[in-house]
C-alpha cells in the first residue's frame, strides 16, 4: 500500500499541471479527438466549442454560491462549535481518516452540494484537532464522499426517471427509486462504500507516514481564526442600519418561512438551490447584522476564483463532445459488444470515460441515456440497472476529474496536485463493490 501510493502521489506531483491548465489541455485533447474520429473539420470544433463555452454559467453560479454560503455559514460561531466539537471524537491520524471519509458519505448521501462543502468544512476542524494527520489526505478522503452521490437522494438520474414527463419516458415508463436507489445492487455498493472506504482510506496513510508534517503550514493558517468583524461604533444613519441586527432578523425570518414552506410543499427534497439557500439565510441570522455578513461575503468570494473561470472551458469541452458526436462514437463502441448481461457494466465503463470529459450528471445522462436505455431495449437487458450503470460511471470518475474537486480545494487552500494521488487510488478501490454490484446483484 505504501509503496502503490506513494508512487501516484509522486506522479502526481509531478506531471499534474494546474486545474486551470488540466481544462486548456483537455480542450485541446477533446479538439483534436474530434478532428480524427468525426469527420469534423477545425473551423466546425471552433465553432462547437465556442457555442457551447457559456452553457454552464447557471451552473457555476450555483457551484460559486456552495462554496460561498458554506464558508459564510461555517464561519459563525455556532456552526464553529459544532464543528469543533464533533471533530473532536477523532483523536489520532487514522481515526480523524475514517471519521472525515464517514461524515462525507452520509452527507454526500443526502445531498452532492452539501455533502461537497460539509465534507471539506468538517475536514478543516479535524486538522485542528489532529494536526499530526495529512492534511491532504484528510481533504481527500472528504472528496471521496463525492463517490456515493449518484447513489443517494440526489441522484440525478435516478430522480429524473422516477418523474414524470422524463424524455426517455415514452420507452421505458416510469421507474421508481425501489428499482434503483433501493435495489439491491445499489444498496450493496452503496452499503459497501459506507463500510469499506473510510477503513481503506484510513490505511492510504501508511503511504504518506512520512510526511505527516508536510502541509503543517495549511494546518497552521486553517489554525488561524477567520476574519472576524471588529466592533466600530455607528455614527451615521447608514453604519447604524449596516449594524442593525432587526435587518437580518426580517429578511432571515423570511428566508426560513419559504424554506419550511418549500418542505412542506416539496418532502425531503434537497437540490442545490434550496441547499445554497438554507445556508445563505442561516449565515445571514448567525452573523446577525449585515455588516458582519457582508465582511465574511468578501472572504468568501475569494475562494469561489477558480470555479468563476474554469467551468466555461469545462463546457466548451462540452459543447464540442456533444455536437461533434464524440459521445455518440463512444457509448456506441460500448453498446456494439455488450449483451444483455455486460450492457449495465459496460454502461459503467463507458459513462466513466464520457464523464471526464462531461462531468455533469444530467448533462450526461440527456446524452447517454437515449443511447444505453435503446440498447438495452432492444438485446432485453435491464433498463433500470443499465441506467444506474450510467449514473455510478459518472460519479465513478470525478475522483480524477477536478471539475467537482474545484469547491472541496477552494475550502481547503490546496490544488488539486495535492489530493489527486490519493484520489487515484480511491479510484482503482471503488471500482471493486461497483463492479459487483452491477455484474452480480
Amino acid at each position: 500500500m505504501k509503496t502503490v501510493t506513494s508512487f501516484f502521489d509522486r506522479m502526481v506531483q509531478r506531471y499534474l499541471p494546474d486545474a486551470f491548465l488540466f481544462a486548456i489541455i483537455l480542450t485541446i485533447a477533446v479538439f483534436f479527438i474530434g478532428l480524427l474520429f468525426t469527420g469534423n473539420g477545425p473551423i466546425e470544433m471552433v465553432q462547437f466549442w465556442g457555442n457551447g463555452f457559456w452553457g454552464l454559467l447557471e451552473f457555476a453560479m450555483q457551484m460559486s454560491l456552495v462554496v460561498i454560503t458554506g464558508y459564510i455559514l461555517a464561519s459563525t460561531n455556532v456552526v464553529k462549535k459544532y464543528l469543533s466539537k464533533l471533530s473532536k471524537i477523532a483523536k489520532t491520524p487514522a481515526q480523524a481518516i475514517i471519521l472525515v471519509t464517514f461524515v462525507a458519505l452520509i452527507a454526500c448521501f443526502i445531498n452532492y452540494g452539501f455533502g461537497l462543502v460539509v465534507g471539506a468544512l468538517f475536514a478543516t476542524h479535524v486538522a485542528r484537532q489532529v494536526p499530526t494527520a495529512d492534511y491532504r489526505l484528510l481533504i481527500a478522503s472528504a472528496y471521496s464522499g463525492f463517490l456515493i452521490w449518484h447513489g443517494g437522494f440526489s441522484g440525478s438520474v435516478p430522480l429524473t426517471i422516477a418523474t414524470s414527463g422524463h424524455f426517455l419516458e415514452g420507452q421505458v415508463g416510469i421507474i421508481p427509486i425501489t428499482e434503483t436507489l433501493f435495489s439491491p445492487y445499489n444498496l450493496f455498493i452503496v452499503i459497501t462504500l459506507l463500510v469499506a472506504l473510510p477503513l481503506f482510506n484510513r490505511y492510504l496513510l501508511s503511504g504518506v507516514s512520512a510526511n505527516k508534517t508536510y502541509f503543517a503550514e495549511k494546518v497552521q493558517q486553517i489554525e488561524e481564526e477567520p476574519y472576524t468583524h471588529t466592533n466600530i461604533q455607528p455614527t451615521t444613519p447608514a453604519e447604524k442600519l449596516e449594524n442593525s441586527s432587526i435587518v437580518s432578523m426580517i429578511i432571515g425570518f423570511l428566508g426560513l418561512s419559504f424554506i419550511v414552506y418549500y418542505f412542506v410543499t416539496n418532502g425531503f427534497n434537497l437540490n442545490i438551490n434550496i441547499v445554497n439557500f438554507i445556508f445563505l439565510f442561516l449565515g445571514i441570522i448567525l452573523h446577525k447584522t449585515p455588516r458582519q455578513f457582508l465582511d465574511n461575503v468578501s472572504q468568501g468570494v475569494k475562494n469561489a476564483g477558480a470555479i468563476i473561470i474554469q467551468f466555461p472551458f469545462y463546457a466548451g469541452i462540452m459543447g464540442m463532445m456533444v455536437d461533434s458526436g464524440i459521445s455518440e462514437v463512444l457509448s456506441m463502441w460500448f453498446v456494439n459488444i455488450s449483451t444483455e448481461y455486460t450492457l449495465p457494466f459496460l454502461s459503467f465503463i463507458s459513462a466513466g470515460i464520457v464523464n471526464f470529459f462531461i462531468p455533469s450528471g444530467g448533462g450526461q445522462w440527456a446524452i447517454q441515456g437515449p443511447i444505453m436505455i435503446e440498447a438495452a431495449l432492444e438485446i432485453g437487458a435491464d433498463t433500470s440497472k443499465t441506467a444506474m450503470g450510467i449514473a455510478w460511471g459518472d460519479a465513478w470518475t470525478n475522483m480524477i476529474q477536478p471539475f467537482w474537486a474545484l469547491p472541496a480545494l477552494a475550502i481547503a487552500g490546496l490544488k488539486v496536485r495535492d489530493i489527486m494521488g490519493f484520489c487515484v487510488m480511491i479510484l482503482i478501490f471503488s471500482f471493486i463493490p461497483i463492479s459487483i454490484g452491477l455484474l452480480f446483484f
